[in-house]
């Protein structure tokens, strides 16, 4: 029985979960989590995420939630996929700035911009900005590519490519060259081409 169990609602963001296990290589079982039926909002589910949201991954006896915290987990549990900077190397710091950029900073930015506040709130409340400086700075990350840490694909990408790959498909991300060339990058990749797959299986059923 393998170790990793992925609790998943398809689709959702736990398909981001989806996708780093299966650029791990490592065998994982899925726990279907019906949030229609809200399946995610009862005692059994709460019990391992009581936020009663998808993702969560479970590790033996550890039980990991929230995307980002998901892929730097199994990025460092699991070296040997070299999806991870290691502690101690100085690059791990921007590696780790670019994994919780996409909840801190692209995903607030986006849902600010498609369910906007009734009323302005000064730029230095939020945690993001604006969402044109976080685009930009998004944009200019990716752009000399082919990752965010150049040569070496890491959980990173899978967090923030993810970001922008829904985001241009659901129009709430610019279809700027920058990240039309990345995402195209990502896609390629033949994990990511499995998750889709086995994803859209999934939700079919």
């Amino acid at each position: 029985m393998p170790q990793l169990t992925l609790y998943h609602a398809s689709p959702s963001r736990s398909s981001i979960a989806m996708w780093m296990l299966e650029e791990l290589g490592q065998p994982y079982d899925v726990q279907m989590i019906d949030l229609k039926n809200g399946d995610n909002l009862k005692p059994d589910y709460l019990a391992i995420n009581p936020m009663g949201k998808v993702p969560a991954v479970r590790h033996g006896d550890t039980v990991i939630t929230e995307v980002a915290a998901i892929c730097t987990y199994l990025a460092d549990e699991f070296p040997e996929a070299g999806l991870n900077i290691p502690v101690g190397t100085p690059r791990r710091g921007v590696y780790l700035k670019w994994l919780f950029f996409a909840p801190s900073c692209i995903e607030p930015a986006v849902i600010d911009r498609v369910a906007p506040r009734k009323e302005s709130i000064r730029r230095a409340m939020l945690g993001y900005g604006d969402f044109d400086s976080v685009m930009n700075v998004l944009a200019k990350a990716v752009e000399k590519g082919p990752y965010l840490m150049g040569d070496q694909f890491t959980a990173a990408d899978v967090v923030i490519g993810a970001q922008i790959r829904w985001g241009m498909m659901f129009k709430t991300i610019p279809e700027r060259p920058e990240f039309v060339a990345y995402a195209a990058r990502l896609a390629a990749r033949p994990a990511a081409r499995r998750a889709e797959e086995k994803d859209k299986a999934l939700a079919a059923k």
